[in-house]
């Protein structure tokens, strides 16, 4: 088993261990992006493919072993929206707000799957970590608003009702998982 080391910095998760395993990972990262003269946005795009998220403890490491402050590295982390602070679960439902989303009713598609997903307010995964509920500015497919992406696929013309169907089948198939 991995010793573990406590980290100096918690997220909403509380207080991280970094374990050796975890060492390993950021130490191919670092070598295969900002060792190899890639950007920082590389290393993070990495990071967060190999954590599921931008996690603080590896973002210090990464930042100490380049010698590149940390500010750095969550200045790109908050720009860009591809980069996520906290985990996210194994679904990502993706509600397009966007003007013509939000007049043909994204608003009450979100508010249904909040309220089916059992959200408590200001979250935006489910407690056993299985849906993440995101709502993004415009997804440039207004002919076919409202749009909600779930994992990629994107779904058109959507409705409240289509969603909690939607999400059903998603936890039913979970069950036999």
């Amino acid at each position: 088993m991995f010793r573990k080391e406590p980290c100096a910095i918690g997220d909403s998760l509380g207080k991280l261990f970094m374990d050796a395993g975890d060492k390993e990972r950021l130490a191919a990262i670092y070598q295969q992006t900002i060792g190899a003269g890639e950007s920082i946005i590389a290393a993070l795009q990495r990071l967060q493919s190999e954590f599921g998220y931008i996690r603080e403890d590896c973002v210090d490491w990464l930042a100490r072993r380049a010698g590149i402050p940390a500010a750095k590295f969550y200045g790109v982390v908050t720009f860009y929206t591809q980069f996520h602070l906290a985990p996210r679960g194994k679904h990502i439902i993706t509600v397009c707000s966007g003007t013509v989303c939000h007049v043909k009713g994204a608003a009450r598609i979100v508010d249904r799957l909040r309220r089916d997903l059992q959200l408590a307010d200001g979250s935006r995964t489910t407690r056993d970590m299985r849906f993440t509920v995101e709502q993004v500015n415009c997804v440039g497919a207004c002919s076919i608003a409202p749009v909600v992406i779930v994992d990629e696929q994107v779904l058109a013309k959507q409705h409240p009702e289509a969603m909690a169907r939607v999400v059903k089948q998603y936890q039913k198939a979970g069950q036999n998982e």
